[in-house]
């Protein structure tokens, strides 16, 4: 269904002409050509992250794209390796985050971007704002980098590329890793690689910093709110403890994912915190953290 006439669009228009010197019977007619999609405001309304941990764990940590994980290594181990060098992020958790993603970008999505944006621009009073503002960087990264408004594809969300950058993103932390003047985060692994580190990076990863350690609990604590990092010595004193040895001035957030036998107790440090960044969700980053690990194990062992 065409949207031109929905409310707010005219008004949007405006602002994108007077502000960036759009012109306006190009936006008319781009606006005239963009299609509301109602499953676009179903699959935003249900997230997989109201999945049980186990399912939703399952969906991303599993023989198949470690399989594909380890050919995507290899294919790209040289540009994986000087990205590490570059960033700190060692090269697994780029891989695995790819992974997560979009299969190592076969499944970047199918849905027109400037489809979702507007749908959830103007359609989606929840969180209007987020995704209006996505769409003025959506328009922009377009000018800049040459893009077809109508043919670049993605997810319902609106995110791009083998990385899944919003159009922010894009534009603030896609980087040209292979040198060729363009940054391409769909057609070139080497840049959707870079990019990842990059934006890791700019989020406060420290290079060779913890990510996540198991965690015991002992039996009746009164564990208070376990969402605030402490340091490991004040986790010790409630009778948590790490899986091993390990500086006790670290700050750690406790993390309880529920399990076939009851719980399992992690410490988050600050790397696990920066990969929420890139999806707010604690089931997110432990499934890159876990791929991460697997993939790892597979390729040294």
């Amino acid at each position: 269904m065409p949207v031109f006439a929905a409310p707010g669009i005219p008004e949007f228009i405006d602002e994108m002409v007077d502000k960036h010197h759009f012109r306006r019977d190009e936006l008319e007619r781009l606006f005239d050509r963009a299609n509301f999609k109602p499953q676009i405001i179903e699959a935003i309304s249900r997230p997989s992250t109201i999945k049980p941990w186990q399912e939703y764990r399952a969906a991303f940590v599993n023989d198949y794209r470690i399989e594909h994980g380890l050919m995507f290594w290899k294919k790209y181990r040289r540009t994986l390796a000087r990205a590490e060098r570059i960033y700190g992020v060692p090269q697994e958790i780029i891989v695995a985050l790819i992974g997560v993603e979009t299969l190592y970008g076969q499944q970047m999505g199918n849905y027109r971007t400037i489809d979702a944006l507007t749908t959830l621009a103007f359609y989606y009073p929840r969180r209007a704002d987020f995704f209006r503002d996505e769409l003025e960087n959506y328009l922009l990264l377009a000018r800049e980098q040459q893009l077809d408004l109508l043919d670049v594809r993605g997810s319902y969300a609106g995110a791009m590329g083998m990385p899944q950058f919003m159009p922010s993103s894009y534009r603030k932390y896609a980087v040209d890793f292979n040198g060729n003047r363009r940054k391409d985060l769909t057609g070139e692994a080497a840049d959707a690689i870079g990019s990842v580190g990059n934006y890791l990076k700019h989020y406060g990863w420290i290079k060779g910093g913890s990510i996540a350690v198991r965690a015991s609990v002992g039996e009746k604590n009164c564990l208070g709110e376990i969402d605030t990092p402490r340091s490991l010595a004040e986790w010790n004193a409630v009778g948590v403890t790490p899986a091993v040895r390990m500086n006790e001035d670290e700050q750690a957030r406790l993390l309880d994912y529920t399990v076939a036998d009851g719980k399992e107790f992690w410490f988050g440090f600050n790397n696990f915190d920066v990969i929420t960044r890139y999806n707010n969700s604690d089931f997110y980053a432990m499934s890159v953290f876990q791929l991460a690990e697997a993939l790892k194990a597979a390729r040294y062992r």
